[in-house]
């Protein structure tokens, strides 16, 4: 058992670390090449912390032979916008009340592509969840063709918006570490050293995240979990976390755009290619509980959406319902299981 508690806390060491490599990274990028913070939010950063969450589905879906492993995929599926619609928007929240000094508690997001993102991800996975039920002749084929359409419509969208330029940047940190050590003399970090701590970043993140989900699965079954529950509430929590502590690393840098479209941005992703890979090579069957999931997540979403529409900043205490969700959903499950 201690064991165990010791690879969830090696695990998490190792996301933390590099989630901070990664956005270091990623903003380097942005620098580089003067994207925006759209682009570099919603897009680049979202995609990137979403691999590990969308890894696990598909290994589970497609490698896995028993029903079991079917029903980790889906649970894993509609976990991941769950978890960040409730639990991430939360934390992002209270890092929001507990930061002082120079940067203000009330959230200074970037109205238009943060809308943009919340309305895209509530028609696309209102669609994913709801039509299978709703229209059981629908083809699945045609279904995830329009999700994947719609994707690069929004991507098309983000990319030709109006978004503000990125802030100052502290430097990237493989080019801190090689000037430490004297291997380096140049002052501005080259294309190819900034993708490259990016990929070991992700990589670093994927295989923290590993280690988190096998001891996090070795404890639930020690205490008697099925896989369904396993799958919807705790291996999310390990998948989740980069895109939680990028957005962290963030706010506490006073850089709310950019952390709130990390979360939203992967909202997005999140409805369309995982859920693709559930609508063909399942039978999309969706119990009770996992329709209740897709429905706070979509519940959270709407009043983020809502909030943004009256005005451009959210106090945190809106993201703070969202974490009511995750409370609700938990008690469900414990019920229902």
């Amino acid at each position: 058992m201690y064991l165990f508690i010791a690879g969830l806390a090696a695990g998490l060491v190792v996301i933390l670390l590099a989630s901070e490599f990664f956005t270091n990274g990623m903003e380097a990028l942005g620098q580089k090449f003067s994207f925006s913070q759209a682009v570099l939010g919603s897009l680049l950063a979202a995609v990137g912390t979403a691999l590990p969450e969308t890894i696990l589905p598909i290994v589970a879906v497609l490698l896995g032979r028993e029903a079991a492993a079917k029903e980790i995929g889906i649970g894993a599926i509609l976990g991941a916008p769950f978890m960040i619609s409730t639990l991430a928007f939360s934390l992002v929240g209270i890092t929001a009340l507990l930061r002082n000094g120079k940067h203000p508690r009330l959230i200074a997001a970037e109205a238009g592509s943060t809308k943009r993102d919340l309305v895209f991800f509530i028609l696309m996975y209102s669609c994913a969840v709801f039509l299978p039920a709703y229209f059981k002749n629908i083809p699945a084929g045609l279904l995830v063709f329009g999700l994947i359409a719609a994707y690069f419509y929004y991507v098309l969208l983000t990319v030709r918006s109006d978004s503000a330029a990125l802030g100052h940047f502290e430097g990237l940190h493989l080019l801190s570490l090689q000037k430490k050590f004297r291997l380096t003399r140049q002052e501005s970090p080259q294309t190819f050293l900034i993708i490259s701590q990016i990929i070991l970043a992700v990589a670093a993140m994927i295989y923290g995240s590993r280690i988190f989900v096998q001891n996090l699965w070795q404890i639930s079954s020690i205490f008697g979990f099925n896989p369904m529950l396993f799958a919807l509430v705790l291996a999310p929590i390990a998948t989740e976390l980069p895109e939680k502590f990028n957005s962290i690393s963030w706010m506490l840098k006073g850089k709310d755009s950019l952390a709130l479209g990390n979360l939203t941005g992967a909202l997005v992703f999140q409805s369309v290619f995982p859920v693709s890979v559930g609508l063909i090579f399942t039978s999309w069957q969706l119990s009770n509980l996992a329709f209740l999931s897709a429905g706070f997540s979509l519940l959270s979403a709407f009043i983020l959406l809502i909030a943004l529409t009256r005005t451009k900043k959210v106090r945190p205490y809106i993201l703070l319902i969202s974490g009511s969700f995750y409370l609700l959903y938990f008690l469900a499950l414990l019920m229902a299981h």
